[in-house]
């Protein structure tokens, strides 16, 4: 089988899971079926410190490195990448070595890189939801979406911050080697969900298996798409094509828990976005994600987060860290 290359790109500074975690993906899937040659390169050849401070030695710097024939570039991120992206030796490298790869990719801030290299002119791009305005301010040219943990436009893939980057790795060894050997892959590395990139960033609690069938996955997108909108047992069955009876016992089976208990926790999340993200009164979020009420949607996060939204807003905006 011919060996897909695949170069991983950090610098000073990177965020260490950004390279590990899918590296580790490509490793494992490498076992299982073949078929992957995993590289790593750096500005420069030796000792490359991560953010957190754990080493790796790096044999060859880009400069050492044919940017022809690569099947996949990887680009992590982290607190460096600022810096890094001033280099124009490596900024150099990634738009030669992007040039021709069959995908471009970047793991968190690594966007930065592929922007600093020309690679994204037009693309929607995600990143770690940190970094979104700086992005935005810094590349206006990008259409630049916060809300998938990856997102794929044409060549392009882009992920959220961290373990976001296992889930694209993962997304790219189904895209090569099929959704039996991704599923054996996550279940090796004992990922409990293998999540699809339209879940949103802040959708951190893994509450749920994914639908076997098509059209469980079609209510799925559907409830995620517009988790305010009217998903009634009746409007969810229509959507499927399936009697309301029948709707709700395969959706139960399929996921382990009924449509509306799964409805309201994805109005749950999309909520907590908006109180993050926005100084909207809780009237408002309520009746946008579909709880009417600002009293319902009190009820459903002392049922599903165990504090208060206003508790909520207060503790996560003074959280933030810069990614």
């Amino acid at each position: 089988m011919e060996q897909r290359r695949i170069v991983f790109v950090i610098f000073e500074g990177f965020q260490s899971l950004d390279l590990f975690g899918p590296y580790e993906v490509f490793q494992h899937a490498h076992k299982l079926a073949g078929g992957y040659s995993c590289r790593i390169t750096a500005p420069r050849p030796g000792t490359v410190r991560s953010g957190s401070g754990l080493s790796v030695h790096v044999p060859h710097g880009v400069a050492d490195v044919d940017p022809t024939g690569i099947d996949t570039v990887v680009v992590a991120g982290g607190v460096g990448v600022d810096q890094a992206r001033q280099d124009p030796a490596l900024t150099r490298w990634i738009a030669d070595a992007g040039a021709g790869a069959r995908r471009i990719t970047s793991v968190c801030s690594g966007v930065f890189l592929l922007a600093a290299a020309g690679l994204l002119q037009g693309r929607r791009v995600t990143t770690h939801w940190a970094r979104e305005q700086q992005l935005v301010q810094d590349h206006p040219e990008l259409v630049v979406d916060c809300d998938p943990i990856f997102l794929r436009d044409g060549p392009v893939w882009t992920s959220a911050g961290v373990t976001a980057g296992m889930d694209l790795a993962l997304a790219l060894v189904e895209d090569d080697l099929g959704r039996e050997v991704a599923h054996t892959v996550a279940q090796e590395m004992v990922l409990f969900l293998r999540r699809p990139g339209s879940q949103s960033q802040f959708s951190v609690a893994l509450w749920s298996t994914q639908p076997a069938t098509d059209p469980i996955r079609a209510v799925v997108a559907a409830i995620h798409a517009d988790p305010g909108a009217g998903h009634g047992i009746p409007d969810l069955a229509s959507r499927a094509g399936l009697s309301p009876r029948h709707l709700q016992r395969r959706f139960t089976a399929e996921l382990g828990i009924p449509p509306a208990t799964y409805v309201e926790r994805v109005r749950v999340e999309a909520a907590k976005r908006a109180l993050a993200d926005s100084d909207h009164p809780m009237d408002t979020i309520a009746r946008r994600y579909g709880f009417g009420t600002a009293e319902t949607l009190r009820r459903a996060f002392h049922r599903h987060v165990g504090v208060a939204p206003s508790d909520y807003r207060e503790r996560f905006r003074s959280t933030r860290e810069h990614i």
